[in-house]
Order: C-alpha cells, then sequence, then structure tokens
C-alpha cells in the first residue's frame, strides 16, 4: 500500500483559492475513497489502481487529501482520481486544481501532517486547533466508511506527535490561535475596549464559531447575538450562551454592534450595501473580524467609514514568533516520529509478507502430514517425519525472513513483497490494525470530545 497528500495552504496559495478547493470536501472524500478499481490501463491490472481510502483535513487556511493507493504504479490513477473529484466540486479547472495541489509521497507524508498536527506549519505557529481537526478529520472518515488501516495508523501517529510536541516543548503554551489573535487584533484598534461592555453579533454555529465564543467568555464578554442561516442559533445558544437572532432581528443587532464576527463559512456574504444601509446615517465606530474561509463579508466593508475589517491574513501577519528553541525541539521531535512511522509501515508490509509465506509453507508441510499419517498412521516414525519437516521448514524461512527485515530498512519492502507474491502465487494481504486501546481496535479510533477547539470546513457551516 502506498501513501500520498495533496495539500494547498496558506502559505503557497490566497485563501480564496483555497477556499474553492475546500468546497464540497466531505463530497470528495466519499466519492473518491474506497472506490471500485478504475479502469484498467494497457499493461496495468485493475486492482493495481485501486484507491484504498482517503482523510480530508480541511480548515481555515488549508485543504490537504490523504490517500492510499494499491500500488506504487497505481498511485498516478489514484491521484487523477482524486483531481477530477476535486475539480468537479469545487468548480476550478482540472489545470488550476493539478497546479495548487502539492503532491507529496511515501516518507513525506508523515512529516508534513505530523508537522500540521502539531502546529509548525499554521498561520499562528503553535495553534492550539489544528490537532483537534486533525482528530475530527479522521473521526469523520471512519464515520462515512474512508479511512483505510493505514490511515488510521498515520492520523493516530499525528495525534500522538501533537500531544508529544505539546508536552515536552513550550510551544503554543501561550494559547495562541487565529480567533485569540484576532480578538487582540481587535483589542489594539480601540484602546479603550472593554470587552465587557462590548456587544458582538457572531455569523455562524460551528466548532469554529463555539471556540470564539469561549475566548469572548474568558475576556468578559456576555454581550453576543448569534445567527444561523441554517436556524441553529437556538441550539448554540442553549449549550453555551447568548442571544439567538433570526433573519427578523438581525438588522437591528448590527446596528447596534460594536464588533461582527464571522465564522460561518456560507455561501452567502454580507455585501458593503447591505451593511452600509444596516449601520444608518450616523453609524457607530465598527470592527469586523471576518474568520471565514470563503468569507461572511465583502472585503468592500473595509471602505465604509467608521469600518475596520479584520481578516485571515491580518492574522497570520499579527501572528507573533514563537521562540526558536522550542521551535527547534518540536521539529526534531516530529522528525523523529516521522522516521518511526515510516520504519514501522515498512516493518508492517515485510510482516504481512513473512506471515503469508509461513502460513502457506506450514499448510503445504500439513497437507503432507496428512498423507503420511493416512498411509502410516500416528506412529514413531510419522512423528519423527513431521519433527524433521518442520525443523527444514523453520530453517528454509530463516534467510527470507533475515533478508526481509534487511531490504525494508534499505526501503525495498514492496520489492520483497512481490517476489514472495510472484514466486509462490500467494496473496500478500495487509494485517488488521492493533488494538490501542482496550477493546477498541485502530480502525475504530476512540471517539473523542470534541471541544470548542475543534473546526473543520463541515463545521464552518451555517
Amino acid at each position: 500500500m502506498v501513501l500520498f497528500s495533496l495539500t494547498a495552504t496558506h502559505a503557497d496559495l490566497n485563501l480564496e483559492t483555497v477556499a474553492r478547493l475546500s468546497k464540497g470536501a466531505s463530497a470528495v472524500a466519499s466519492r473518491s475513497a474506497m472506490s471500485p478499481p478504475l479502469p484498467a490501463r494497457s499493461g496495468d491490472a485493475a486492482e493495481d489502481l485501486a484507491l484504498n481510502g482517503s482523510v480530508v483535513l480541511a480548515t481555515c487556511n488549508r485543504f490537504e487529501i490523504y490517500a492510499e493507493a494499491a500500488t506504487e504504479r497505481g498511485l498516478e490513477a489514484a491521484r487523477d482520481e482524486l483531481l477530477k473529484n476535486i475539480t468537479t466540486q469545487s468548480g476550478l479547472d482540472v489545470d488550476t486544481v493539478s497546479q495548487a495541489l502539492t503532491l507529496r509521497r511515501g516518507p513525506e507524508v508523515a512529516r508534513h501532517l505530523f508537522s500540521v498536527g502539531a502546529g509548525l506549519d499554521s498561520a499562528v505557529v503553535g495553534e492550539r486547533e489544528i490537532a483537534g481537526q486533525v482528530r475530527r478529520a479522521l473521526i469523520t472518515a471512519q464515520d462515512s466508511g474512508t479511512a483505510s488501516p493505514g490511515l488510521v495508523r498515520l492520523f493516530q501517529a499525528a495525534s500522538r506527535t501533537a500531544k508529544e510536541v505539546g508536552t515536552r516543548t513550550a510551544l503554543g503554551s501561550r494559547g495562541l490561535s487565529i480567533v485569540s489573535v484576532a480578538l487582540e487584533l481587535a483589542t489594539e484598534l480601540s484602546v479603550d475596549r472593554d470587552w465587557k461592555n462590548t456587544s458582538v453579533v457572531l455569523f455562524g454555529t460551528g466548532a469554529y464559531a463555539g471556540a470564539t465564543m469561549a475566548l469572548l467568555r474568558e475576556r468578559g464578554c456576555t454581550q453576543v447575538s448569534v445567527f444561523s442561516g441554517s436556524g441553529r442559533a437556538g441550539e448554540f445558544v442553549a449549550a453555551r450562551g447568548g442571544t439567538a437572532l433570526d433573519a427578523d432581528n438581525l438588522s437591528a443587532a448590527i446596528a447596534e454592534a460594536d464588533v461582527l464576527i464571522g465564522c460561518s463559512g456560507s455561501d452567502r456574504r454580507v455585501s458593503a450595501e447591505e451593511l452600509a444601509e444596516v449601520r444608518g446615517p450616523e453609524p457607530k465606530p465598527l470592527i469586523v473580524i471576518d474568520l471565514a474561509l470563503s468569507r461572511d463579508f465583502d472585503p468592500a466593508v473595509d471602505e465604509l467609514d467608521g469600518v475596520e475589517l479584520l481578516t485571515l491574513e491580518s492574522v497570520r501577519l499579527a501572528a507573533p514568533e514563537e521562540a526558536a528553541e522550542s521551535l527547534a525541539e518540536a521539529t526534531r521531535i516530529v522528525d523523529s516520529a516521522a522516521q518511526e512511522f515510516e520504519a514501522e509501515r515498512r516493518s508492517r508490509s515485510v510482516d504481512s509478507a513473512i506471515v503469508a509465506l509461513r502460513r502457506h509453507t506450514m499448510s503445504v508441510l500439513d497437507s503432507e502430514m496428512e498423507r503420511v499419517r493416512a498411509r502410516h498412521g500416528c506412529t514413531a516414525a510419522a512423528e519423527e517425519v513431521e519433527f524433521a519437516l518442520r525443523r527444514m521448514v523453520k530453517q528454509l524461512l530463516h534467510t527470507p525472513m533475515v533478508r526481509g527485515r534487511e531490504l525494508a530498512a534499505a526501503g525495498l519492502q514492496e520489492q520483497y513483497v512481490n517476489a514472495i507474491e510472484a514466486l509462490y502465487g500467494i496473496d500478500v494481504a495487509e494485517p488488521q490494525p492493533a488494538a490501542t486501546e482496550a477493546g477498541c481496535p485502530a480502525h475504530e479510533a476512540p471517539r473523542q470530545d470534541l471541544a470548542a477547539h475543534e473546526d473543520t470546513a463541515q463545521d464552518l457551516s451555517a
């Protein structure tokens, strides 16, 4: 099995393109993963071209797909299948999609995901939300049946690495996040800002909005009204506090607001004309914080008198730098974890081949012993024959087992597996994931409590 990823982030693309790529993220995974073998090309076996699984990680500033192809030579076809589905969902042309997404394969896949999960690749380095987003991406894929065993192990290892970085380094100890940096910027824009007396209208009811509500509460803000185009505001405020808004009283709430915060990521934007009309002829100063990847507010609102617009790009530019020592230590942890994961993955594929070879060989031996017993009965002579045969089989398997370990260490495990399958005509199956907790198999990872600091593209929907 071959792991690969297709990634687009704030570091390489404008957020508008990332948002377009993220459109229909969940549909991309469900349309692509666990698909039947693709039509075989000339000289290729159909099973070689299958896409075994995929997990989509879509957040406020990244769109990434982690996938598993059946074989190395089937990777290109699996990638093309994903690109086709992304093109369909995003509405972008295939060339734009292909150029926007960076292909990673082999050890680079784990190294990148572990770095992402630890917050090293975030706009706010060391942010605390991203580890939860990685966990959520796996849980979503498991719920939809698109997470293959190899991808489950990859994402579980990423979560363990993020936890280790948080435990062993000071990275992220200040609790910085995209939301916290945005609120700090809003505070700086008004020197006498007192959040206890600030009126806020929050757009959205996903986990990202939940994280925003929690941080507003920490700052003493109690005047928070919540609007959701999907009608979930009532349920949201029942669990977190605040006042639910609907289409009838939204305009009045905006007119009285000191701060508007967009976390919905809905298809509809608040235009500058709409905002100007609602605020009236003598509007009060207003700060608009747009944290939605697809933008809840038209950028032109920044041109209105008395309006200050803060966006994800504003947050990225204002995010403080973490200490070099913490970054260096976190990077060492990530590198080490990625190397260990790759070594374990290589060993696992070789172990599968060894188990298959041993099972095949012992099956042949058992068949021969049945014939011996049928002719001679369970005599002492038959027992001596069986003892001799088993010792011979053990000796014959010794060299292939040793060579398998050596080839795995050199990164040649796939050649070894192919040789075993070709020489003996046996199928080397992927082993079932080992249990990670009592009574909890790895392919059924614990459904963790999704705190307010987690969000995905799906969570950002209104």
